[in-house]
């Protein structure tokens, strides 16, 4: 079995080549969904032996998730330069989630890998931690807070579990935009009424 390339230590010419491939990827999965997304594909478009990309990514699930996480690297991002203006922590934490939804959606086919990831636990992904951590943060005004690791977590274990009880929630409503039940725009009423619940305390 590969054995995936750990990021961090590789050099910086096998950074650029990870990051050429990712980027190959999600241009194919722009055009063609996830079906485009083929391995031979993404290695011959990017310049790499099969091989070679196989042991950057042991599986295309592997790579869809290297596509997704590029995207919720640039949703901190934009959140961090343009944080939620909001009142209320439950209209903060929902902004964040309807960013996220909002940049997912724009790749549906890839959304829909992700969370069939989520659900069946093909791959080892952390979008849900991720996403509780963010909100968590930018609901408490701990934005410039260290990554889910510090010591105010620590201290409001509770919070942090209610956060994580309303990522599961949007994850739930992803599936159903994803089926066709809900549009983004009731997605963002019963996000609210739900955030409005479960931070109440916050």
């Amino acid at each position: 079995m590969a054995v995936q390339a750990p990021i961090g230590t590789m050099s910086r010419s096998q950074t650029q080549r990870r990051k050429r491939i990712v980027q190959t990827a999600a241009a194919l999965a722009v055009r063609g969904g996830v079906e485009a997304m083929q391995m031979r594909s993404v290695a011959e478009r990017a310049g790499v032996a099969l091989g070679t990309l196989y042991r950057y990514f042991p599986s295309k699930m592997d790579l869809v998730v290297a596509v997704v996480t590029e995207e919720l690297d640039l949703l901190e991002g934009g959140i961090v330069r343009r944080p939620p203006t909001a009142d209320t922590p439950a209209g903060r934490a929902v902004d964040v989630l309807l960013r996220a939804t909002r940049g997912l959606m724009r790749e549906p086919e890839l959304a829909d890998a992700l969370v069939r990831s989520l659900i069946m636990a093909e791959v080892k992904i952390e979008l849900d931690s991720r996403i509780t951590d963010l909100v968590w943060r930018v609901a408490t005004g701990s934005l410039d807070a260290e990554n889910g690791e510090g010591d105010d977590i620590d201290r409001d274990e509770v919070g942090y579990v209610l956060a994580g009880s309303l990522t599961s929630v949007w994850i739930f409503e992803l599936v159903e935009i994803l089926k066709g039940r809900r549009d983004v725009d009731e997605v963002e009423r019963r996000l609210h009424i739900a955030a409005e619940r479960l931070l109440v305390s916050f």
